[in-house]
């Protein structure tokens, strides 16, 4: 049985590119250009590529990107696209959970949870960011997003506070799981062909101090994270409770 984000990225190119959070792809590759030096030699592994858009922006800059996803329609997009933008970009198709590429690129991105805490279990978001660490060579730099675990918490505790106000942030802060820090919610949406699909979707959220033990455990040296929303990617902005994803930089 597929599980639900294996559902939602069938038939969701389209679509996905259309998203409100996907139109800051600009803004978010000059993050990365300026986190990796403007270095146009660097390789650049992006996993969970998704329509491809961060990897088509930095090609299109002069960089060389593999992308890799487990979705054929989301892939077919991204290499139509590449193709529409007369930029050369490898797509694979692969599980962030189970590839190999042994100290082969510079750079690692996996942004927009691309992949990690869409997973089922702690440990298979684990194995993927052990993967994108084994990926890397020496001195490599690792650029992910995730979700927030202090924005749940934070907000729970106000909607408990104020039982009787209307929430906008309910859908998270009502469905989530204090002892797994996992978000259960339920989303109706219409794909590429107009056919409407309800998925049970199942997220987890990562507080920034786990993020950091995580990474330590996979010998990352340097560790830097930071608040962000789609399209706003910037060195110094603090992670606050009123941030839903966190930005990190993760160095070997």
């Amino acid at each position: 049985m597929s599980q639900w984000y294996e559902e939602l990225f069938t038939d969701y190119a389209e679509k996905y590119d259309q998203e409100i959070f996907t139109q800051g792809t600009v803004a978010e590759v000059d993050f990365i250009e300026s986190e990796i030096g403007y270095n146009r030699s660097l390789k650049i592994l992006d996993i969970g590529c998704g329509t491809g858009r961060h990897a088509i922006e930095l090609a299109r800059r002069g960089y060389s990107v593999i992308g890799l996803d487990l979705s054929d329609s989301q892939l077919a997009r991204a290499r139509t696209k590449a193709a529409e933008a007369g930029v050369k970009v490898t797509f694979l198709k692969g599980d962030a959970r189970d590839f190999q590429f042994e100290e082969s690129f510079d750079v690692a991105i996996m942004l927009c949870e691309g992949a990690f805490s869409l997973m089922e279990t702690d440990a298979m978001n684990f194995q993927i960011l052990a993967n994108a660490g084994q990926a890397l060579k020496p001195g490599g730099t690792f650029i992910f997003s995730c979700l927030n675990a202090l924005f749940p918490l934070y907000h729970s505790v106000q909607n408990v506070i104020n039982e009787n106000s209307v929430n906008e942030l309910a859908s998270v802060t009502d469905n989530f799981d204090l002892m797994t820090f996992r978000n259960l919610s339920t989303i109706t949406l219409a794909d590429d062909h107009g056919i409407e699909k309800t998925l049970n979707c199942n997220e987890r959220y990562y507080a920034p101090v786990e993020i950091t033990w995580l990474l330590r455990s996979l010998k990352f040296s340097t560790i830097d994270i930071f608040g962000c929303a789609p399209g706003d990617y910037q060195r110094g902005r603090k992670v606050t409770a009123n941030d839903l994803e966190i930005l990190v930089v993760a160095k070997k």
